[in-house]
């Protein structure tokens, strides 16, 4: 497949670009500054803004699926209007460039804990996070009303961290997911296999899913 992806060079989007290269997949990889990604005969680097609709369709066109890492940044005062921001791009330089397919990885503060209560909204949330999470949530409401495109949106479990790649994990929906009594987790590596897995048999069209550690 071509995928475009966003967000190459972050924590997360590193770890997709890795394993989409090593399923042999062409990437095209959307950035500001090429030189921040490693050569390879599978990886196009694509120089565009993000917030910019119309760059963003230049760079994905001709991509079967746009794969999403997107982040603003957490130092950013303003991130919870750049996500949304970015997420409204994103979408429109989509469509526009006729890729239907749109997966985007989201965060774990829009997962409930409780019928009505979501993990961003209970009193021990982080405040350092809490703007940042506030608009992925926004950019999962905004999907869930869109219906020119065929999106999946991914929430990491409440703990996500480097380490190595077991190729083994487990799915849920729009819960947080537990190991026992515990906040589930995975690594990244890991993450990534389980996006690279719904992207080549998606299972989770126009909907959330999670993914942590297998139990």
């Amino acid at each position: 497949m071509k995928i475009a992806l966003i967000g190459a060079t972050g924590f997360v989007g590193s770890a997709l670009l890795a394993e989409a290269l090593e399923r042999g997949h062409d990437v095209i990889a959307l950035t500001r500054d090429a030189s921040k990604l490693h050569a390879h005969p599978k990886l196009q680097p694509a120089i565009a803004d993000v917030y910019d609709p119309a760059q963003v369709a230049a760079a994905v066109a001709g991509a079967d699926v746009v794969l999403s890492a997107f982040n603003p940044g957490w130092g950013k005062a303003d991130i919870r209007a750049l996500f949304v921001q970015g997420h409204d791009a994103i979408v429109a330089g989509s469509k526009a460039a006729g890729v239907a397919r749109l997966v985007e990885i989201g965060g774990a503060g829009s997962l409930y804990v409780a019928p009505g209560v979501q993990l961003l909204d209970t009193p021990d949330f982080p405040a350092e996070w809490k703007e940042g999470a506030e608009g992925a949530r926004d950019a999962l409401r905004r999907l869930q009303g869109e219906a020119g495109l065929d999106w999946t949106f991914v929430s990491p479990p409440v703990f996500l961290a480097p380490g190595a790649r077991s190729g083994r994990y487990r799915t849920g929906g729009d819960e947080v997911l537990f190991d026992g009594d515990k906040p589930a987790g995975i690594s990244s590596a890991d993450l990534a296999v389980a996006v690279l897995d719904e992207i080549e048999a998606p299972k989770h069209s126009r909907r959330r899913f999670t993914a942590a550690s297998a139990a």
